[in-house]
């Protein structure tokens, strides 16, 4: 019954999500607000949960355009629900922004699969990376997935392909230096890079963080492995698409790691990409019990972290 209901694309499926993501948002500032509520404090929680819905519904474009699921909701559902399992991935700005402009750049990284205009696409995924790395250092290393790209997709042997991407990069740079100086008065006041790596866990040793870290990597290695698997049976066309998925990942999971503050916010940027790969397990499986009982625990267990 329960996937029956997000197997096809419905408008109440894109509500239900929206209330899934506020509730996100409630149980955060309940447990981790200490300022006042104020008209400004209420005005900068709605443009959150707005950026936050946008991304969602960012990322089932992405999918829907590139054929990455099968028509179904799945993924925003799983978006939501992640959101709800470490509700501190809504509390961080810099983080929320930063994976936003990610999702722009993958839209454009991705749309390069038609093969039209690839010298803007590659300059415009660039720009959005950039920027996204003024918001969150480590955002940066999705820069990654230009280069994959222009192997996956384009002429290796066009040397302008390969230069354009830096040049986004360099955009973002003499425009972010420029305002500085009429802001600020200043090359690099308006800069907020701190590019700290931390190996330290220990904000992770909570049942909370330990359930939660236990069925994203548990649900998403598996996924992964049957993702992997089928990504030959894909069309040929789309199959460069699911490979950089898989890229997408392993990069935010490096973010993870290497977050030089562990408060949960670093969890976003895995949350697009695990989304898309539990999808397609969810897809393939073909018991209809064992797909209820896998997509019940993903909906249960948000919710009972909630009382831990």
């Amino acid at each position: 019954m329960i996937t029956s209901i997000f197997s096809k694309s419905k408008s109440i499926n894109f509500i239900i999500v929206f209330f899934i993501t506020l509730l996100a948002f409630i149980m955060a500032r309940v447990g981790l607000v200490n300022e006042p509520i104020t008209w400004m404090f209420v005005l900068k929680q709605i443009v959150l949960l707005f950026v936050s819905y946008i991304s969602i519904l960012l990322l089932n474009f992405i999918v829907s355009k590139n054929n990455l699921t099968t028509k179904n909701n799945y993924e925003i559902l799983l978006f939501s629900l992640f959101l709800l399992l470490i509700v501190h991935t809504t509390s961080n700005t810099n983080v929320i922004f930063s994976n936003f402009f990610i999702l722009l750049g993958l839209r454009r990284i991705m749309s390069l699969r038609s093969q039209k205009d690839v010298t803007k696409k590659l300059f415009d995924a660039a720009f959005w990376i950039a920027i996204a790395a003024l918001f969150y250092f480590w955002a940066i290393l999705f820069f990654a997935l230009i280069l994959v790209s222009l192997i996956l997709y384009t002429d290796n042997n066009k040397l302008g392909n390969w230069i354009i991407p830096f040049m986004g990069i360099a955009s973002v740079f003499v425009i972010s230096i420029s305002v500085s100086v009429i802001i600020y008065d200043d090359f690099f006041g308006i800069f907020d890079i701190t590019p700290g790596i931390s190996y330290d866990f220990s904000n992770y040793n909570s049942v909370k963080y330990l359930v939660a870290i236990t069925l994203l990597l548990s649900f998403g290695i598996w996924s992964s492995i049957f993702y992997s698997q089928n990504i030959k049976k894909k069309k040929k066309a789309f199959r460069a698409s699911f490979k950089i998925i898989i890229v997408m990942a392993i990069i935010a999971f490096l973010i993870m790691l290497q977050a030089p503050k562990k408060n949960g916010s670093e969890f976003l940027f895995m949350f697009a990409p695990l989304t898309v790969i539990i999808s397609n397990y969810i897809e393939i499986i073909q018991e209809k019990w064992f797909k209820e009982v896998f997509l019940s625990l993903i909906i249960i267990i948000p919710f009972i972290a909630l009382l831990l």
